[in-house]
């Protein structure tokens, strides 16, 4: 089980260290141009703000495991990123329907088994 959410931390905090990247890099108008046609549409500071906490949670989810200190935080990361998904979920069933939001809750998914993994079935030592 162990290696199962090493994979999963992994995975995630590459996702979400590309999601968070690419919205501190790009431009917001750049942003806003890329989304569909009936996307919400959110200030510029909000999505920076977004973008550094996803780069955040994606580092809670590994360093506090590889260096073996404080490893409570890839907990709170993983409920974190949880959270900032619930949200992802919400905008995107607004803007883009039912399938527009599968992948934010697949990703919610993961974060909360990540959480769940880690408190109680394999927690770090």
């Amino acid at each position: 089980m162990n290696i199962l959410l090493w994979i999963f931390q992994i995975l995630l905090a590459l996702t979400f260290l590309f999601a968070g990247g690419m919205k501190l890099v790009i431009p917001t108008e750049v942003l806003n141009s890329m989304a569909p046609p009936n996307a919400i549409l959110f200030p510029g500071w909000f999505l920076k703000f977004i973008g550094l906490c996803e780069v955040l949670g994606a580092l809670g989810l590994i360093l506090p495991g590889i260096f073996r200190r404080k490893q409570y935080l890839t907990i709170y990361a993983a409920i974190g990123l949880l959270i900032i998904m619930i949200g992802a979920i919400v905008v995107s069933l607004i803007g883009g329907g039912v399938m527009a939001a599968a992948s934010p809750f697949i990703i919610g998914v993961l974060c909360l088994f990540v959480a769940y993994g880690r408190a109680k079935v394999a927690p770090l030592r």
